[in-house]
Order: C-alpha cells, then structure tokens, then sequence
C-alpha cells in the first residue's frame, strides 16, 4: 500500500487559510460557499489512496465523504467531521475494444470520456454539461443525452469497484456484492460506499447530428409547450427534445426555446428526423433554425456557456403528474425568471418514462422533468434569487409526483426520490455496509439523517 507520509492530504489545523480553501472549495462550481469545514482534505492521486484515507477515518473516528466533479449545486462533498475524498487528480480511461466496455474513474468527464471514444468510433450518453464528473452524475441515474429513447446513463453501468466502509476492495456487479451494485444505479449521494471504478457499455457513434430550435414569446409559452409536448411520446427515439425559459442576447425580454436534437448515422436520417417538428410547429414563433449541423463537442460548448463558472447557483427540480396540466402548472417557473442567467427546462421523458425499469434504486420518472438554475454573480442577490426558486417550487410541489436527485438540495426539500419498496431496500442496503456512517450520506438540513437516510415521502 506504500507509506501514509506519502498520502496528499491537506489538515485544516496545519494548511495556510489559501491552501486549506484551495483544497476544500477550489473544485466546488457552485461559488455559493458552504459554511461547512472538512478536517482534512485527500486528493487521491490512485486507488490506493482512497482505501488509506478510509482507513484514516477509521483511526480518527471521522467521516469520508467524496468529491467527484464538485457540480453538485449543494456541494455534498463538503462536510464536517469529515475526511473528503477529492478525486479530481484520480484519472484513469481504459476501453476494451473487443466488448466496448470502457473503465474509467468517477472524476471522468463526459467530455473526456466522449474525446476518447469518438476516435474508436463509440458514444456514452453521459451528462449535459461537459465538466460534469461521471461519478456523481451516474448514482443520481444519469439523465443523459437523449435519455428518453435511450434509457438512463446508469443502465449501462456493467460493474464497479468500490471502497467499503470498512475498508473492503470489492468489484460489484449482476453476480457478486449485487446489492451494492443494484443501490449504485440511483443511490445518489447516499451510496454506502466509495466507488473507485466504473466499468460502462458504450454504444456505436453517431456521425450526423443536427438540431432545430424554435424560439417563442414567453407570452406564448402555453403553445409552445403544448406543442412540443403534444408530439413527444411518438417522436423519433434518437431525438432529444427540450422546451427552456432562458434569455437570448437579441431579446430584451426573456423567451422560450424549443429545442430538438437528433443523433443519426445519416444526414438524411437526421433531417428526416426534424422534419416532423418543422412540419407541425404553430405559427408565431420569433425565428427559427432547421436542421443545423452540429456535434457533440459543439453541444458542449454551448452547455458551458448556459452553466458559467464563478456564479452562484441554486436549483430545484420536480417530475410532473402525467395528468396535470402541465403548461400551467410551469409557466410562471418559465416566465418570471430572476435573472438573464437563470433559465427553466422542461425534458421531454416519453417514451423511456413509460418503460418499466431494470432492477436498480432509480425507480421515480414521469413524462414530464422540470428543472430550474437560478443563476446570478454577487452574494447581494442571494436572498432574491433563492427566495424565487423556493416561491416557484412550492406552487408546483402540488403537481409532483417526485425529484430527481442530481439537481435537489436536500437542505431546503424533501420529497420522493424512489419507488416506494425500492426506497426502503436502498436504506436497508446503507445500513448493511454502513452502519456506523463512516461514509457521508444525504446531506439534509443540519445535516441530521445519517444512518436513517431520507424519508422518500412527497
């Protein structure tokens, strides 16, 4: 295992203030700081030090949390009476060719991943946002690219490796330590142990991808979501279709924008593709644009502009009723927003939402996924902004019927994340590997639920 003189980690009580911070909130994207102080901060550089920083814990009688990609709006990673695990500078990529099942570590980008695999001709439908660390994005279930025809990033999850609580190297998967690896497809930021590897099926690359928007009057909103909805469920299972409430450089107000992204082996299948929307979409739109060419690392590009760094973020996230009516209920979300930087997004689920799901802990979908990032610059508009999202959310809370985990807080909400048997098996699962909470689990208000876990009740 090597000596733990040569373990990097930073101790609060010994680091310069520069330093300390550095390694606490330096890779946090959210630059709304938690208030909340690790004892000591491991960048692991290999596997060896994440089974030596456990180990540590152990000794001290303190906790381990861990730090994938450090885009969680919440900053999970960052607890107190804590060791974080920051595996930023733990990169490993690994492709066999023969099944095109490629390993990589959890700090893994989409973006680094995709970079490798474009050049052997292979895709992961990972995340959105290209800085995203597959880590976190995959044990919230992974809503990736074209996640309604495609099904969740985490279905092609064939294995991991992981660190248990107690210190354990395991490789779990359908055969061994299955219930790690039913709870590491959903668990969230409550999986019991710490995954060091993830051994995912790729898929063959799409060489043509081209997308069409159109952009509305935020007066229209109703008829745009209307129609984007009315033609969803059926649409073409390589397209990816989105409806946001976000400001455009060439509007003084903010509008709506339906997006439709579709990703084929052809050009012609591709135009083919769109062509459905373009034949159907209602009069009154600002402008449009059909079919344009465009790429995966062209996509990232403009995910990166509508995330920027060093802001402030909070978001908030609901799946609606299928039976709501779902324009109401997400027009004043879509048409009020606090800030040019803020936007709302609605994602198209059908059909994958109405597929029954493998045998995993992600077990909460609806058609219809409702998303806001509040996004604003300076700590005067921190009470505006949240006080906005909080007033939106707790209108449409009624027409919920659950959250996705990856863009909740659990500071501020509980609601359902689960299925309700695969709830209580996931907190039966935590407290068989974890019993003593030596790994950080859902960080709620106070920091409070621990073992226990989260209620899973709307």
């Amino acid at each position: 295992m090597g000596s733990r003189d040569l373990l990097p980690i930073t101790w609060k009580r010994d680091a310069s203030e520069e330093e300390y911070e550095r390694a606490r909130v330096g890779r946090v994207f959210n630059h709304r700081r938690p208030d909340r102080y690790p004892v000591a901060i491991v960048e692991a550089e290999k596997e060896a030090h994440i089974l030596q920083a456990v180990q540590l814990a152990q000794e001290k009688n303190l906790r381990v949390s861990v730090r994938s990609g450090g885009h969680s709006w919440a900053a999970w990673s960052v607890r107190d009476n804590s060791i974080l695990i920051d595996l930023g500078n733990y990169k490993q990529i690994q492709l066999d060719e023969k099944t095109g099942i490629v390993a990589v570590s959890p700090s893994t980008t989409g973006r680094m991943l995709n970079s490798m695999l474009r050049e052997k001709g292979l895709l992961f439908p990972g995340g959105h946002c290209p800085d995203v660390g597959l880590g976190g994005f995959l044990l919230q279930g992974g809503m990736g690219w074209v996640c309604r025809g495609w099904g969740w990033a985490c279905q092609y999850v064939k294995a991991i490796d992981v660190v248990t609580a107690d210190g354990q190297q395991l490789r779990c998967d359908e055969q061994q330590n299955e219930d790690l690896f039913w709870a590491a497809r959903g668990a969230g930021p409550g999986f019991p142990a710490i995954i060091t590897r993830f051994y995912l099926q790729t898929k063959p690359l799409p060489t043509h991808i081209r997308s069409s928007t159109y952009v509305f009057s935020k007066k229209h909103f109703k008829i745009a979501l209307d129609w984007v909805r009315s033609i969803a469920e059926a649409y073409d299972r390589d397209t990816e279709l989105v409806c946001v409430g976000l400001s455009l450089p060439d509007y003084e107000d903010s509008v709506v924008l339906v997006n439709l992204t579709t990703f084929k082996k052809s050009d012609d299948d591709a135009i083919t593709a769109l062509q459905i929307a373009e034949d159907s979409v209602p009069s009154g739109y600002l402008e449009k644009n059909f079919a344009r060419s465009t790429s995966l690392q062209q996509e990232y590009v403009q995910q990166a502009q509508a995330n920027p760094e060093r802001h402030r973020y909070c978001s908030d996230n609901a799946y609606i009723d299928n039976n709501s009516d779902v324009a109401s209920v997400l027009e004043e979300a879509f048409t009020t927003l606090p800030s040019r930087k803020s936007f709302a997004l609605w994602f198209a689920m059908a059909p994958s939402s109405r597929r029954p799901l493998p045998e995993m802990a992600l077990s909460m979908q609806s058609d219809h996924y409702l998303a806001i990032y509040t996004i604003w610059e300076t700590a005067e508009d921190d009470s505006r902004c949240q006080r906005w999202t909080r007033n939106v959310m707790s209108k449409i809370e009624p027409y919920s019927v659950g959250q996705y985990l990856g863009d909740s807080d659990f500071q501020v909400r509980n609601t359902k994340y689960w299925g309700e048997e695969q709830g209580k098996k996931l907190m039966q699962i935590r407290e068989k590997w974890n019993p003593e909470g030596r790994v950080c689990g859902y960080l709620d208000s106070g920091d409070q639920s621990g073992v226990k876990g989260l209620r899973n009740r709307l």
